[in-house]
């Protein structure tokens, strides 16, 4: 692509046209009338979940009702894990259960991790960490008299190896981190850092949330010891689909999750006085799987897994590469900021672009049919999902964008 090729909606229609993940937007239930660039918050709903969910509902919980339990709905958990382990996660069978929210599933390991490392007394994390997992981290340090070494990287990266290798150490417990940074799209070198996690004797909590669909894992491989994600973003589970949690094999008999339910105990159908926890994943259960949202996220694991992840993420590069392009050229002169990494090696399949009025232009953006979404303080996001995002989505988008500055500036909305 030139340097001025991207300022004409024709060279994106080019793009599409050769695109070899194209045809599997016809997969997914399209609204009329929108530019969607939110995918790393809600993905798109599959055809085939449609389908699947009917036939759940009328057939399954319909016609068989309790039966239901022992023709399948109870090993759910885990036969979705493995499949997600297998395709998307770097996992071998047997260390992947899915199962509760996602702040439920990091509060379990990383309430299962501190016990494992009883007599240190710190966590390292990072301040820009999403949230739930802050909050959550929060928490257990009050209730436990712990410490959190807080980590702070650039607006437009993250945390590198060297910032972890320096701030770790005898006293910490666990380091936990996003893989892919909610705000900024950078990703962490997993390798790298569970490597100097490991060198004091640290565990390591990873949450994929904007990783896995999106961006290649190897969890296995690179070392992580413990790790949980949501699968309504790039797994297209749907609002509210459950999370999942990676135990590495060689921790699963010592971990023990603070929340011990009837389906976490060996044996939960005698109904036994006291806990005794299952072997395996299964211990990580607490309540009972909740099939509706199961089903969900199997078919949006197995779209992601018939598409490839190399190829996912192939174009996710080539989408956010574009993106930047684009913006560079189409909004120069409107105060447009670039605050996701410039390396697509180290962005997910997202960009930020940053604006003192990104949250008025966000709303207006939503109002004209594009939808991206905001993140404090001035961030634009737009989350690129490669099985549905087409490039002309991307020029639309920003087209659309420049419009918007261009009239608020009081000057021509054309490029």
């Amino acid at each position: 692509m030139g340097p001025l090729m991207d300022l004409d909606r024709s060279a994106a229609e080019a793009l599409d046209a050769v695109d070899p993940l194209a045809w599997f937007r016809d997969r997914f239930v399209i609204p009329d009338g929108i530019v969607y660039l939110d995918g790393n918050s809600l993905g798109m709903l599959p055809r085939a979940t449609v389908a699947r969910l009917a036939a759940v509902v009328s057939q399954e919980w319909g016609e068989r009702l309790i039966r239901g339990w022992s023709e399948g709905w109870m090993e759910l958990p885990n036969s979705v894990g493995d499949e997600l382990g297998s395709a998307v996660l770097g996992a071998a069978p047997g260390q992947v259960t899915v199962a509760d929210s996602t702040t439920v599933c990091f509060y379990k390991l990383a309430s299962a991790a501190l016990d494992l490392r009883p007599g240190r007394t710190e966590i390292l994390t990072d301040l820009d960490n999403f949230p739930t997992d802050r909050y959550v981290l929060e928490g257990l340090a009050a209730t436990r008299g712990l410490t959190i070494r807080w980590l702070s990287g650039p607006a437009d990266g993250g945390i590198s190896v060297g910032d972890v290798a320096s701030a770790v150490g005898d006293r910490t417990a666990l380091v936990t981190l996003s893989h892919t940074a909610y705000r900024s799209g950078f990703i962490a070198d997993m390798a790298g850092i569970s490597a100097a996690a490991h060198e004091t004797g640290a565990l390591i909590l990873w949450d994929l949330s904007h990783s896995a669909g999106s961006v290649p894992l190897a969890l296995d491989r690179d070392g992580a010891d413990l790790a949980v994600g949501c699968t309504y973003k790039y797994l297209c589970g749907g609002p509210g689909s459950p999370a999942y949690m990676y135990v590495r094999d060689e921790l699963q008999e010592q971990l023990r999750q603070p929340i011990w339910g009837w389906l976490g105990r060996e044996d939960p159908f005698a109904m036994a006085a006291g806990y005794v926890p299952a072997a395996g994943v299964d211990a990580l259960r607490s309540g009972t799987p909740p099939v509706l949202g199961l089903a969900c996220a199997q078919e949006g694991i197995r779209i992601v897994s018939e598409a490839g992840v190399p190829a996912i993420r192939a174009k996710g590069i080539a989408l956010t590469s574009y993106l930047i392009e684009v913006a560079e050229g189409l909004l120069a002169g409107f105060g447009v900021g670039v605050g996701s990494p410039r390396d697509p090696a180290g962005r997910g399949s997202q960009v930020a672009l940053t604006h003192p009025d990104a949250r008025g232009l966000c709303a207006a953006l939503i109002h004209r049919g594009v939808i991206p979404d905001f993140r404090e303080p001035n961030v634009i996001r737009f989350g690129l999902a490669p099985l549905t995002t087409r490039f002309v989505d991307v020029w639309d988008g920003l087209n659309t964008l420049r419009d918007l500055l261009a009239s608020a500036a009081g000057g021509s909305s054309r490029p």
